[in-house]
């Protein structure tokens, strides 16, 4: 009986993915496993846990930022200031082998720093930037690649929604991780451009360079402050606000939100009708984050309760090596639970169990938090289950088939795991800004 008992959070896990596999939605998979294993625990005396840290989860006023950013991100993109963008850049772009993947990646970390949202750096991408490549006859995998890693990149590069509820839930600073998420974002887009420039130097036929007049766009000075210099601002009064600290990531939204508008306005783009379906889908979408948060905070709550923490911490301290085996124990672990989950329901189900057991071993919470966000980066292109996968495939054609963005992905997953690598070996790359701002 005890060690059915002792068993009990790993079984939370098998029948996690179990769910999972059968399709069912991540909220109702993990409130169904939080309620079915609190009352095999305890009955229905149990329940209140599972009430009271659904409320703590909720009840907290960081997590405003969450619909207000991705009203942005809605905003941009129906109010074609996205492909604006993209647009000026492959004018300005055209002439370097692999120009346009080079455009995707930087206008992917552009979107990342005007909204964090993810899905829309992949879809928004997937839309405008993957037809021209695959026009001018760029490598297929390399280009679907281009669009996944640079759509992604809003995990890294404020405002990042992940970073928001990770500081929600740990008490590590939001500002903080903005600051170390910047400099880490804006490291990791470097190394992906230098991917593809090497590609195009040593690979030329990869990335063939764009023939006739249709390929030799005008550039004009309106375009550019339309398309690029305007989008710029609008990044600095947003970053700039939080990160010195005149406003809350909550204020830095609302300031957002304003400044988007304030875009769409200016480039012809806002109308009655795009308002009112980007306020409708940033509506769903936020329903559905707070639905996987409050299902995550149950989980865990559950999880912990059974004994899940105990069993883990004592998984950890088995690892060989020290306190650099029981670091490498959790960076496997957030990496293997990223193949399978959504990166917020790996937020929500692991940041509250690793991050006492690494803090505990004298790592520094602000550099674990950090690299926590990094690991996460490879979650969205691993497989089977990333997300940036099913959001790219969501908008390609038929001929792309789901075997050929799973191969593009392997490339970049390979940069990835390097960054984690130079980031554990060097620290400073994540801390330096923040401490620097201190």
């Amino acid at each position: 009986m005890t060690f059915i008992i002792e068993m009990l959070p790993v079984g939370m896990f098998l029948a996690l993915f179990v769910l999972l596999a059968l399709g069912v939605p991540v909220a109702f998979s993990l409130f169904g496993i939080s309620i079915g294993f609190c009352l095999l625990a305890w009955g229905t005396s149990g329940m209140p846990i599972i009430v009271s840290s659904v409320f703590g989860s909720i009840n907290n006023f960081t997590l405003v930022a969450i619909p207000l950013f991705i009203l942005m991100s809605v905003l941009l993109e129906k109010s074609k200031i996205v492909e604006e963008l993209f647009d000026v850049l492959y004018r300005v772009s055209w002439k370097l082998r692999g120009g346009l993947a080079i455009a995707a990646i930087v206008v992917g970390a552009i979107l990342g720093a005007i909204s964090g949202v993810v899905a829309a750096g992949v879809i928004g991408l997937g839309l405008i930037a993957l037809p021209q490549m695959l026009k001018y006859k760029y490598n297929r995998e390399l280009s679907l690649g281009a669009v996944m890693a640079g759509g992604t990149l809003g995990q890294l590069i404020p405002p990042s929604l992940n970073m928001v509820v990770f500081g929600a839930i740990t008490g590590v600073s939001v500002a903080s991780l903005f600051a170390g998420g910047l400099s880490a974002g804006i490291l990791l887009a470097a190394l992906y451009v230098i991917f593809i420039a090497a590609v195009g130097i040593f690979k030329p036929r990869t990335f063939p360079k764009p023939v006739g007049l249709e390929a030799k766009p005008e550039v004009s000075i309106g375009r550019v402050v339309r398309g690029l210099v305007l989008p710029a601002i609008l990044i600095a009064v947003v970053l700039g606000s939080i990160l010195s600290g005149a406003a809350t990531p909550t204020e830095g939204a609302v300031i957002g939100v304003v400044g988007t508008l304030g875009l769409a306005v200016f480039s012809g783009g806002l109308n009655w009708r795009m308002l009112k379906d980007s306020c409708w889908s940033s509506t769903k979408t936020t329903g559905m984050i707070i639905w996987i948060l409050a299902g995550a905070a149950a989980f865990s709550a559950v999880f912990a309760g059974i004994g899940g923490l105990a069993l883990v911490g004592e998984a950890a301290e088995l690892a060989p090596g020290g306190r650099w085996g029981v670091l490498i124990f959790a960076v496997v672990f957030l990496f293997v639970l990223g193949m399978f989950l959504e990166t917020m329901a790996v937020i929500l189900l692991s940041a509250p169990i690793l991050t006492p057991i690494i803090t505990a071993q004298g790592f520094d919470d602000l550099w674990w938090a950090l690299l926590f966000m990094v690991v996460l980066q490879t979650a969205y292109l691993t497989p089977p289950f990333g997300f940036a996968i099913f959001y790219l495939k969501s908008v390609t054609e038929k001929a792309i088939r789901i075997g050929h963005i799973y191969r593009a992905t392997l490339p970049f997953i390979g940069m990835q795991i390097l960054f984690v690598i130079l980031c554990i070996v060097f620290p400073g790359i994540l801390t330096w800004l923040p401490d620097l701002l201190e």
